[in-house]
Protein backbone atom coordinates (compact mmCIF):
# COMPACT_ATOMS: atom_id res chain seq x y z
CA UNK A 1 0.00 0.00 0.00
CA UNK A 2 1.17 3.39 -0.88
CA UNK A 3 1.15 6.50 1.30
CA UNK A 4 -1.52 7.87 -1.01
CA UNK A 5 -3.81 4.82 -0.96
CA UNK A 6 -2.87 4.80 2.99
CA UNK A 7 -4.75 8.75 3.49
CA UNK A 8 -7.47 7.65 1.17
CA UNK A 9 -8.14 4.85 3.19
CA UNK A 10 -7.63 6.73 6.41
CA UNK A 11 -10.41 9.64 4.78
CA UNK A 12 -12.74 6.49 3.90
CA UNK A 13 -13.09 5.58 7.36
CA UNK A 14 -13.28 9.23 8.79
CA UNK A 15 -16.28 8.93 6.11
CA UNK A 16 -17.70 5.88 7.60
CA UNK A 17 -17.76 7.39 11.09
CA UNK A 18 -19.02 10.19 10.01
CA UNK A 19 -21.78 8.32 8.72
CA UNK A 20 -22.57 5.90 11.26
CA UNK A 21 -22.42 8.04 14.49
CA UNK A 22 -23.71 11.42 12.31
CA UNK A 23 -26.10 9.19 10.56
CA UNK A 24 -27.77 8.22 14.25
CA UNK A 25 -28.16 12.15 15.07
CA UNK A 26 -29.58 12.97 11.53
CA UNK A 27 -31.74 10.30 11.89
CA UNK A 28 -33.21 11.43 14.94
CA UNK A 29 -34.58 14.58 13.25
CA UNK A 30 -36.57 12.03 10.91
CA UNK A 31 -38.32 10.54 13.62
CA UNK A 32 -38.97 13.79 15.43
CA UNK A 33 -40.23 15.14 12.39
CA UNK A 34 -42.94 12.52 12.25
CA UNK A 35 -43.78 12.11 16.16
CA UNK A 36 -46.77 14.03 16.21
CA UNK A 37 -48.22 16.89 18.84
CA UNK A 38 -49.60 14.02 20.91
CA UNK A 39 -48.81 13.25 24.18
CA UNK A 40 -46.95 10.60 22.46
CA UNK A 41 -45.35 12.92 20.41
CA UNK A 42 -43.99 15.05 23.26
CA UNK A 43 -42.58 11.61 25.05
CA UNK A 44 -40.71 10.83 21.60
CA UNK A 45 -39.19 14.02 21.00
CA UNK A 46 -37.78 13.94 24.73
CA UNK A 47 -36.42 10.60 23.86
CA UNK A 48 -34.38 12.13 21.02
CA UNK A 49 -32.66 15.06 23.09
CA UNK A 50 -32.13 13.00 25.78
CA UNK A 51 -30.05 10.41 23.70
CA UNK A 52 -28.29 13.21 21.28
CA UNK A 53 -28.11 16.12 23.50
CA UNK A 54 -24.47 15.07 24.50
CA UNK A 55 -23.11 13.92 21.68
CA UNK A 56 -24.40 15.28 18.60
CA UNK A 57 -22.46 18.42 18.18
CA UNK A 58 -18.73 15.81 18.71
CA UNK A 59 -19.42 13.80 15.73
CA UNK A 60 -19.14 16.61 12.96
CA UNK A 61 -15.46 16.01 14.04
CA UNK A 62 -15.50 13.52 11.77
CA UNK A 63 -16.52 15.93 8.71
CA UNK A 64 -13.85 18.13 9.29
CA UNK A 65 -11.63 16.14 9.33
CA UNK A 66 -12.60 14.53 5.97
CA UNK A 67 -12.69 18.44 3.99
CA UNK A 68 -9.28 18.54 6.14
CA UNK A 69 -7.56 15.39 5.00
CA UNK A 70 -9.51 15.85 1.64
CA UNK A 71 -8.05 19.46 1.07
CA UNK A 72 -4.55 18.51 2.11
CA UNK A 73 -4.05 15.31 0.71
CA UNK A 74 -5.28 15.41 -2.74
CA UNK A 75 -5.79 19.01 -3.38
CA UNK A 76 -6.38 19.30 -7.14
CA UNK A 77 -9.02 16.55 -6.41
CA UNK A 78 -10.66 18.81 -3.67
CA UNK A 79 -10.91 21.77 -6.22
CA UNK A 80 -12.72 20.00 -8.51
CA UNK A 81 -15.00 18.70 -6.34
CA UNK A 82 -15.84 21.68 -4.30
CA UNK A 83 -16.38 23.41 -7.88
CA UNK A 84 -18.85 20.58 -8.91
CA UNK A 85 -20.80 20.58 -5.65
CA UNK A 86 -20.49 23.95 -4.32
CA UNK A 87 -24.48 24.53 -4.01
CA UNK A 88 -25.14 21.47 -2.44
CA UNK A 89 -22.28 21.85 0.08
CA UNK A 90 -22.80 25.68 0.82
CA UNK A 91 -26.57 23.87 1.46
CA UNK A 92 -25.13 21.92 3.71
CA UNK A 93 -23.02 23.99 5.77
CA UNK A 94 -26.18 25.48 5.88
CA UNK A 95 -28.56 22.80 7.37
CA UNK A 96 -25.94 21.92 9.77
CA UNK A 97 -25.98 25.53 11.53
CA UNK A 98 -30.30 25.60 10.86
CA UNK A 99 -29.61 21.96 12.77
CA UNK A 100 -27.41 23.51 15.57
CA UNK A 101 -29.19 26.76 16.82
CA UNK A 102 -33.22 24.98 16.10
CA UNK A 103 -31.53 22.20 18.46
CA UNK A 104 -30.51 24.39 20.88
CA UNK A 105 -33.59 27.32 20.81
CA UNK A 106 -36.65 24.36 21.03
CA UNK A 107 -35.07 23.52 24.44
CA UNK A 108 -34.89 27.13 25.64
CA UNK A 109 -37.85 28.74 23.88
CA UNK A 110 -40.43 31.20 25.90
CA UNK A 111 -43.59 29.38 24.42
CA UNK A 112 -44.93 26.59 22.98
CA UNK A 113 -44.91 28.18 19.42
CA UNK A 114 -41.28 29.46 19.19
CA UNK A 115 -40.78 26.14 20.52
CA UNK A 116 -42.99 24.01 17.44
CA UNK A 117 -40.97 26.59 14.78
CA UNK A 118 -37.37 25.53 16.10
CA UNK A 119 -38.10 22.14 16.92
CA UNK A 120 -39.90 22.18 12.68
CA UNK A 121 -36.45 24.14 11.39
CA UNK A 122 -34.45 21.32 13.34
CA UNK A 123 -36.45 18.21 11.77
CA UNK A 124 -35.90 19.72 8.36
CA UNK A 125 -32.28 20.20 8.34
CA UNK A 126 -32.36 17.13 9.68
CA UNK A 127 -33.80 15.70 6.34
CA UNK A 128 -32.34 18.08 4.10
CA UNK A 129 -28.31 17.79 4.90
CA UNK A 130 -28.45 14.00 4.70
CA UNK A 131 -30.13 14.01 1.52
CA UNK A 132 -27.72 16.11 -0.11
CA UNK A 133 -24.71 14.43 1.44
CA UNK A 134 -26.10 11.31 -0.38
CA UNK A 135 -26.70 13.36 -3.72
CA UNK A 136 -22.63 14.30 -3.18
CA UNK A 137 -21.87 10.92 -2.89
CA UNK A 138 -24.41 10.08 -6.36
CA UNK A 139 -22.21 12.71 -7.93
CA UNK A 140 -19.06 11.31 -7.21
CA UNK A 141 -19.90 7.44 -7.46
CA UNK A 142 -21.41 8.14 -10.87
CA UNK A 143 -18.07 9.60 -12.47
CA UNK A 144 -19.90 13.13 -13.64
CA UNK A 145 -16.73 15.42 -11.43
CA UNK A 146 -15.08 15.92 -14.22
CA UNK A 147 -11.80 18.28 -13.46
CA UNK A 148 -11.55 18.96 -17.33
CA UNK A 149 -15.26 19.60 -17.91
CA UNK A 150 -16.42 21.58 -14.18
CA UNK A 151 -20.36 21.20 -14.29
CA UNK A 152 -22.30 22.76 -11.42
CA UNK A 153 -25.55 20.62 -12.25
CA UNK A 154 -23.96 17.20 -11.83
CA UNK A 155 -25.29 16.43 -8.65
CA UNK A 156 -29.11 16.08 -10.18
CA UNK A 157 -28.90 12.69 -11.40
CA UNK A 158 -30.45 9.35 -11.03
CA UNK A 159 -27.75 7.96 -8.94
CA UNK A 160 -27.19 11.57 -6.98
CA UNK A 161 -31.47 11.27 -6.20
CA UNK A 162 -30.88 7.58 -4.94
CA UNK A 163 -27.62 8.46 -2.80
CA UNK A 164 -29.98 11.64 -1.08
CA UNK A 165 -32.70 8.87 -0.72
CA UNK A 166 -30.49 6.26 1.09
CA UNK A 167 -28.65 8.42 2.74
CA UNK A 168 -31.79 9.63 4.88
CA UNK A 169 -33.51 6.27 4.69
CA UNK A 170 -30.30 4.84 5.95
CA UNK A 171 -30.14 7.70 9.02
CA UNK A 172 -33.57 6.96 9.77
CA UNK A 173 -32.92 3.20 9.86
CA UNK A 174 -29.95 4.04 12.44
CA UNK A 175 -31.62 5.96 14.64
CA UNK A 176 -34.23 3.66 14.93
CA UNK A 177 -32.42 1.28 16.11
CA UNK A 178 -30.60 3.31 18.65
CA UNK A 179 -33.54 4.51 20.07
CA UNK A 180 -35.51 1.72 20.28
CA UNK A 181 -32.15 0.54 22.45
CA UNK A 182 -32.18 3.77 24.46
CA UNK A 183 -36.14 3.50 25.29
CA UNK A 184 -35.33 -0.26 26.34
CA UNK A 185 -32.21 0.99 28.26
CA UNK A 186 -34.06 4.05 30.26
CA UNK A 187 -37.54 1.72 30.94
CA UNK A 188 -39.68 3.14 28.23
CA UNK A 189 -41.00 -0.16 26.75
CA UNK A 190 -44.19 1.83 24.83
CA UNK A 191 -41.39 3.95 23.40
CA UNK A 192 -39.43 0.96 23.26
CA UNK A 193 -42.47 -1.35 21.51
CA UNK A 194 -43.10 1.55 19.06
CA UNK A 195 -39.30 2.72 17.61
CA UNK A 196 -39.01 -1.30 17.68
CA UNK A 197 -41.87 -1.30 14.70
CA UNK A 198 -40.37 1.80 13.32
CA UNK A 199 -37.01 0.18 13.07
CA UNK A 200 -38.54 -2.92 11.28
CA UNK A 201 -40.63 -0.96 8.37
CA UNK A 202 -37.60 1.23 8.06
CA UNK A 203 -35.25 -1.24 7.62
CA UNK A 204 -37.62 -3.09 4.99
CA UNK A 205 -38.45 0.28 2.97
CA UNK A 206 -34.41 0.95 2.83
CA UNK A 207 -33.93 -2.85 1.93
CA UNK A 208 -36.19 -2.25 -1.35
CA UNK A 209 -35.00 1.00 -2.37
CA UNK A 210 -31.45 -0.73 -2.18
CA UNK A 211 -32.78 -3.19 -4.71
CA UNK A 212 -33.83 -0.78 -7.06
CA UNK A 213 -30.81 1.59 -6.67
CA UNK A 214 -28.54 -1.88 -7.76
CA UNK A 215 -30.51 -1.27 -10.94
CA UNK A 216 -30.07 2.43 -10.92
CA UNK A 217 -26.33 1.99 -10.63
CA UNK A 218 -25.75 -0.79 -13.37
CA UNK A 219 -27.59 1.72 -15.68
CA UNK A 220 -26.21 5.28 -14.53
CA UNK A 221 -22.65 4.79 -13.10
CA UNK A 222 -21.70 1.46 -14.70
CA UNK A 223 -17.75 1.41 -13.05
CA UNK A 224 -19.43 1.63 -9.88
CA UNK A 225 -21.37 -1.13 -10.45
CA UNK A 226 -18.52 -3.13 -11.94
CA UNK A 227 -16.39 -2.81 -9.04
CA UNK A 228 -19.42 -3.38 -6.01
CA UNK A 229 -19.54 -6.77 -8.27
CA UNK A 230 -16.05 -7.17 -7.77
CA UNK A 231 -14.20 -5.88 -4.82
CA UNK A 232 -16.55 -4.30 -2.94
CA UNK A 233 -18.70 -7.53 -3.43
CA UNK A 234 -17.94 -9.19 -0.17
CA UNK A 235 -18.57 -5.82 2.09
CA UNK A 236 -21.98 -5.56 0.74
CA UNK A 237 -22.86 -8.69 1.46
CA UNK A 238 -21.82 -8.07 4.85
CA UNK A 239 -23.87 -5.39 4.68
CA UNK A 240 -26.99 -7.08 3.48
CA UNK A 241 -26.82 -9.97 5.78
CA UNK A 242 -25.75 -7.55 8.94
CA UNK A 243 -29.58 -5.68 7.86
CA UNK A 244 -31.15 -9.20 7.95
CA UNK A 245 -29.77 -9.52 11.26
CA UNK A 246 -30.37 -7.05 13.03
CA UNK A 247 -34.51 -7.45 11.51
CA UNK A 248 -34.51 -10.15 13.50
CA UNK A 249 -32.32 -9.17 16.91
CA UNK A 250 -35.15 -6.12 16.30
CA UNK A 251 -37.86 -8.41 16.16
CA UNK A 252 -36.75 -10.50 18.64
CA UNK A 253 -36.33 -7.60 20.98
CA UNK A 254 -32.49 -8.01 21.33
CA UNK A 255 -32.07 -4.25 20.97
CA UNK A 256 -28.28 -4.01 22.40
CA UNK A 257 -27.54 -6.56 19.56
CA UNK A 258 -29.29 -5.09 17.08
CA UNK A 259 -27.43 -1.92 17.67
CA UNK A 260 -24.18 -3.23 17.08
CA UNK A 261 -25.11 -5.21 13.58
CA UNK A 262 -27.19 -2.04 12.56
CA UNK A 263 -22.99 -0.19 12.43
CA UNK A 264 -22.05 -3.01 10.71
CA UNK A 265 -24.57 -2.88 7.94
CA UNK A 266 -23.80 1.02 7.35
CA UNK A 267 -20.44 0.82 8.07
CA UNK A 268 -20.09 -2.14 5.24
CA UNK A 269 -22.09 -0.05 2.77
CA UNK A 270 -19.65 2.85 2.74
CA UNK A 271 -16.82 0.76 3.27
CA UNK A 272 -18.15 -1.59 -0.05
CA UNK A 273 -18.68 1.70 -1.90
CA UNK A 274 -14.60 2.49 -1.19
CA UNK A 275 -13.66 -0.62 -2.15
CA UNK A 276 -15.79 -0.97 -5.41
CA UNK A 277 -14.52 3.06 -6.64
CA UNK A 278 -10.59 1.53 -6.22
CA UNK A 279 -8.36 2.75 -7.79
CA UNK A 280 -10.81 6.07 -8.42
CA UNK A 281 -10.85 8.83 -6.45
CA UNK A 282 -13.25 11.22 -9.00
CA UNK A 283 -14.72 8.40 -10.66
CA UNK A 284 -13.52 7.33 -14.43
CA UNK A 285 -11.22 10.66 -13.86
CA UNK A 286 -8.82 10.98 -11.31
CA UNK A 287 -7.22 8.09 -9.35
CA UNK A 288 -5.50 7.92 -5.70
CA UNK A 289 -2.32 8.04 -7.14
CA UNK A 290 -2.99 10.65 -9.79
CA UNK A 291 -4.79 13.63 -7.30
CA UNK A 292 -2.16 12.72 -4.70
CA UNK A 293 -0.25 15.72 -3.36
CA UNK A 294 3.48 16.00 -2.03
CA UNK A 295 4.57 12.82 -0.74
CA UNK A 296 5.78 15.19 2.15
CA UNK A 297 2.44 16.36 2.30
CA UNK A 298 0.95 12.68 2.94
CA UNK A 299 3.04 11.36 5.07
CA UNK A 300 2.46 14.42 7.79
CA UNK A 301 -0.96 13.70 7.04
CA UNK A 302 -0.23 9.75 8.36
CA UNK A 303 1.53 11.15 11.49
CA UNK A 304 -1.49 13.66 12.26
CA UNK A 305 -4.00 10.92 11.95
CA UNK A 306 -2.03 8.79 14.24
CA UNK A 307 -1.89 11.67 16.99
CA UNK A 308 -5.89 12.73 16.32
CA UNK A 309 -6.58 9.11 17.21
CA UNK A 310 -4.33 8.43 20.26
CA UNK A 311 -6.09 12.55 21.48
CA UNK A 312 -9.31 12.11 20.09
CA UNK A 313 -10.40 8.90 20.26
CA UNK A 314 -10.04 7.99 23.90
CA UNK A 315 -12.28 11.39 25.06
CA UNK A 316 -14.94 10.39 22.19
CA UNK A 317 -15.16 6.92 23.83
CA UNK A 318 -15.02 8.33 27.40
CA UNK A 319 -17.99 10.98 26.04
CA UNK A 320 -20.20 8.21 24.67
CA UNK A 321 -19.42 5.66 27.68
CA UNK A 322 -20.63 8.40 29.99
CA UNK A 323 -23.65 9.28 28.04
CA UNK A 324 -24.43 5.86 27.82
CA UNK A 325 -24.87 5.80 31.34
CA UNK A 326 -26.67 9.02 32.33
CA UNK A 327 -23.93 10.84 33.46
CA UNK A 328 -23.63 13.65 31.14
CA UNK A 329 -26.34 15.60 29.47
CA UNK A 330 -28.64 15.79 32.80
CA UNK A 331 -30.54 18.98 31.18
CA UNK A 332 -31.88 16.92 28.22
CA UNK A 333 -32.62 13.78 30.49
CA UNK A 334 -36.52 12.74 30.49
CA UNK A 335 -38.59 14.17 33.16
CA UNK A 336 -40.12 11.93 35.81
CA UNK A 337 -43.16 11.36 34.22
CA UNK A 338 -41.64 9.48 31.69
CA UNK A 339 -39.66 7.06 33.92
CA UNK A 340 -41.36 5.01 34.87
CA UNK A 341 -43.87 5.27 31.93
CA UNK A 342 -47.67 5.41 33.39
CA UNK A 343 -49.81 1.80 33.55
CA UNK A 344 -53.07 1.39 32.30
Amino acid sequence: MTTAELVAAILFLAVTAYAVLGGADFGSGFWDLFAGGSEQGSRTRQLIDHSIGPVWEANHVWLIFVLVFLWTGFPDVFAAFSQAVDVPMWLVGLGIVIRGASFAFRKYSPSWASARLAGSAFAGASLMTPFLFGMIVGAVASGRINPDAPDETIWWSPTSILGGSLAVLTCAFLAAVFLTADAGRLGLPRLAESFRRRSLAIAAITGVVSAVGVVVIAIDAPTLFDGLLGRGLPLMAIAALSGMVTMFLTFRNRFRWARISAVIAVAAVILGWGAGSYPWLLVDHVTIAEGAGHPTTLTALVIAAVVAGLLVLPALFLLFYLAERNLVGVESAPPPRLNPEPTE
